[in-house]
């Protein structure tokens, strides 16, 4: 069964952003960041907001601003997301984030943990760059690599668990960077098993 999935339009500051959303009246909420190759529609495609709404959650995809159909944002990439689960009174949720939105995910991380439930990182960027702040978070925390990622190596998944204890390391077998294109139903299982986990 498909589910109901919005187009949502919100600003945050001056910027127009936009996002999806399955409106589960769940009793969590999983928020879908995305890759420089991608954006929100991407996990509609691939069926994750689906999958996801049919367990009873809360999803939203956002649009990383200057992608897909959102404005650019003059502030700091962890006030965006901070302003944004704020307007949309996002209380704890999980943020999944491939590649690129580790730039936005793991300064948000740093400075704003105790306002996550988890996080789960798909390769993202700027483990090495955010390495001295990380140390030492407890956060529950998904490092999900392909096993022939050629952009964030493998060992860079050992580096992040090494800096947070509480990190659980996946890695789908001969899938590249975009690990949840190549593998999407793997994908899928290993996320909600983590989720599920945080319960």
């Amino acid at each position: 069964m498909m589910e109901n999935i919005d187009s949502k339009y919100i600003k945050v500051q001056r910027a127009t952003i936009h996002y999806l959303e399955a409106e589960k009246k769940g009793s969590q909420t999983i928020v879908l960041l995305h890759g420089a190759s991608f954006q929100a529609q991407t996990w509609q495609n691939l069926g994750t907001l689906d999958f996801l709404a049919q367990q009873d959650y809360q999803v939203v995809a956002v649009d990383m601003p200057g992608y897909g159909q959102s404005g650019a944002f003059s502030g700091t990439p962890s006030e965006f997301l901070r302003e944004f689960l704020e307007s949309l009174n996002l209380h704890l949720p999980i943020l999944v984030s491939p590649s690129m939105s580790g730039s936005y995910a793991l300064p948000f991380l740093i400075d704003y943990t105790n306002r996550l439930r988890g996080l789960v990182a798909i390769a993202p960027v700027g483990i090495v760059r955010y390495q001295d702040r990380l140390r030492g978070i407890e956060l529950p925390t998904l490092a999900l690599w392909g096993s022939n990622d050629r952009i964030i190596p493998l060992q860079q998944a050992d580096l992040l668990a090494q800096l947070m204890p509480n990190t659980q390391k996946v890695v789908i077998e001969d899938a590249g960077h975009a690990c949840y294109m190549r593998a999407t139903t793997e994908f899928h299982q290993h996320l909600l098993e983590f989720i599920q986990k945080l319960g």
